[in-house]
């Protein structure tokens, strides 16, 4: 059973931390220290909806038709193996994250920009509702890897929002982007093959 928590907790947190519009925005909010703990719920409690929403409807499917399974594993796969290929692009490039640029100042701007972030990206569903929801099926507790999935989250967006002012000496340098990219594109493989396999 805390395995299957485990699980969950890994394979959100190598999801959830590849760079994107809105870990950077979480991350541009916890360098300015505005509307934060506000932008750091928002994100989390989304992904376990959308967690939740993946397991339980995929759950549903793979019940009516066992076969989907097989599809669903394999284009996981695929998109585990993309996701890798673009973190390793990140990685052997030169840039880094710029948190800098002027954005929303008032609660309600904030908040939906960071709505915004979450449910008009393709990716989150891809992410979150396909590829946990996939990986989920694998374990006999699946909402044990559901509660380990949210955690991963909520640890994340956390750490990220409320360490910003901490890590803002190593963000300006391009290596760290390119050592956490190329650890990124590593995992992911390895989760691709282990769909597979």
């Amino acid at each position: 059973m805390l395995s299957s928590a485990l699980a969950g907790f890994a394979a959100s947190i190598v999801l959830i931390v590849a760079i994107g519009s809105q870990n950077a925005f979480v991350l541009r909010q916890g360098l300015r220290r505005e509307h934060l703990l506000p932008v750091v719920l928002t994100c989390a409690i989304s992904d376990l909806l959308l967690i939740t929403a993946g397991i339980a409807g995929l759950g549903a499917v793979v019940a009516a038709h066992p076969a989907t399974v097989t599809v669903i594993r394999w284009a996981g796969a695929v998109f585990l193996l993309g996701y890798a290929v673009l973190a390793a692009r990140r990685a052997l490039s030169r840039q880094a994250l710029t948190t800098t640029g002027q954005g929303p100042r008032t609660l309600r701007a904030t908040v939906l920009t960071c709505l915004a972030l979450t449910y008009l990206n393709p990716h989150v569903y891809l992410d979150t509702v396909l590829l946990l929801g996939s990986v989920a099926q694998q374990h006999t507790h699946r909402w044990l890897f559901a509660a380990g999935a949210a955690g991963a989250s909520a640890v994340w967006f956390g750490v990220l929002g409320f360490g910003a002012r901490h890590l803002a000496p190593v963000l300006e340098k391009p290596l760290a982007w390119r050592v956490l990219d190329g650890s990124i594109a590593a995992v992911m493989a390895v989760l691709a093959v282990g769909l597979v396999v």
